[in-house]
């Protein structure tokens, strides 16, 4: 069974920059897709950016290209959203997601075909 464990949340104000960790255990890295998701107040949770152990691809929400970049460091198992130009809109509760399977990045933040999710961490962008 994964785990996923987030961390890096919290308040930082317009234009700022905040880091997103997300540590995977108890399963094997190969075939796995893992990203990030989010969820605004009164809105629908949406693919953030999701990056593939298969083919090493990643996805970008139109939203947030150009300012988010996700990578992965294999050794600690563990993917970061790098987060920079921060805005109101981005705030929302960012979820850790993953799925074992043999597809690009893509498919997982797009379908939102998550097998495993992380408890979420709240992130606000507020002067």
């Amino acid at each position: 069974q994964l785990q996923l464990v987030e961390s890096g949340g919290g308040l930082v104000q317009p234009g700022g920059s905040l880091r997103l960790s997300c540590a995977a255990s108890g399963g094997s890295s190969r075939f796995l897709i893992i990203g990030w998701f989010r969820q605004a107040p009164g809105k629908e949770r949406e693919g953030v950016s999701c990056i593939s152990s298969n083919d090493g691809s990643t996805y970008y929400g139109d939203s947030v290209k150009g300012r988010f970049t996700i990578s992965r460091d294999n050794a600690k198992n563990t993917v970061y959203l790098q987060m920079n130009s921060l805005k109101p809109e981005d705030t929302g509760v960012y979820y850790c997601a993953a799925r074992f399977a043999a597809y690009a990045a893509q498919h997982m933040c797009v379908t939102g075909d998550v097998r495993y999710w992380g408890q979420g961490t709240q992130v606000t962008v507020s002067s």
